[in-house]
C-alpha cells in the first residue's frame, strides 16, 4: 500500500486577497477587502479533495476606502472586531465537479456564530516558481446572508429599501506556496 506525503501550502501574502461586496442602498455595489488574513492547507500530495483548508481572517483589517464606513463595519453594529478578533472557515470537505473545479465545504463563523457553507473553487494551476517553490493558485468565491451570522444593522430608506443589502459576496484569489 503506498503513503501519501502530507502537504502544507501556506498563502503568499503579496500574491493574495480576500475581497467583498454589498449592495448599498439597493442601487449599488460597495466593494472592500481584508488585508490581513492567512490561507493555509495540509493535505495529501495526490488530490486536492483530501487537503483541509483554515482561513483566519483579522476583521480590523478590512478596507472598502472609506474611514468612516470601515469603522462602522468594525464597530459593534457589524463585525464587532475588539471583541471577536478573527473570522475563521475551517473546511469539512472539498469535492471535485470539473476539470479544475471543486466545491468546499465547511464552517465560518463570524462574531462567534457558526455556520456550514459552501464556496466554489477554481484551481488555477500548479507551477514551479523560478526559485524552485511549488505554487499553486485558486479563486475561491461564495456568499452568505449577514443577518445569520449577528451582523444585523440596516436602516430602512425611501420607499422600503435598506442601507445595506442582506447577501455578501466572498471571493478569495489565492497563491499558494508549498512548504518544504
Amino acid at each position: 500500500m503506498e503513503t501519501q506525503k502530507q502537504m502544507k501550502w501556506i498563502s503568499d501574502k503579496a500574491h493574495s486577497e480576500i475581497e467583498f461586496s454589498a449592495r448599498h442602498m439597493m442601487i449599488s455595489t460597495v466593494k472592500g477587502n481584508f488585508g490581513n488574513f492567512e490561507i493555509t492547507a495540509f493535505g495529501s500530495d495526490k488530490t486536492p479533495e483530501s487537503a483541509k483548508v483554515i482561513v483566519t481572517i483579522d476583521p480590523s483589517s478590512i478596507s472598502t476606502r472609506d474611514n468612516d464606513r470601515d469603522n462602522h463595519l468594525k464597530s459593534p453594529d457589524f463585525f464587532d472586531a475588539e471583541k471577536y478578533k478573527e473570522i475563521k472557515f475551517e473546511s469539512t470537505s472539498i469535492s471535485k465537479k470539473g476539470e479544475s473545479e471543486y466545491i468546499i465545504k465547511g464552517n465560518l463563523t463570524i462574531r462567534d456564530v457558526t455556520k456550514e457553507i459552501t464556496f466554489h473553487g477554481d484551481l488555477e494551476g500548479i507551477i514551479k516558481d523560478p526559485y524552485g517553490k511549488t505554487r499553486a493558485g485558486i479563486t475561491v468565491s461564495g456568499e452568505i446572508v449577514r443577518e445569520e451570522f449577528g451582523l444585523k444593522w440596516n436602516m430602512v430608506i425611501e420607499a422600503g429599501k435598506v442601507m445595506v443589502g442582506s447577501k455578501i459576496k466572498f471571493t478569495a484569489h489565492a497563491e499558494m506556496i508549498l512548504q518544504e
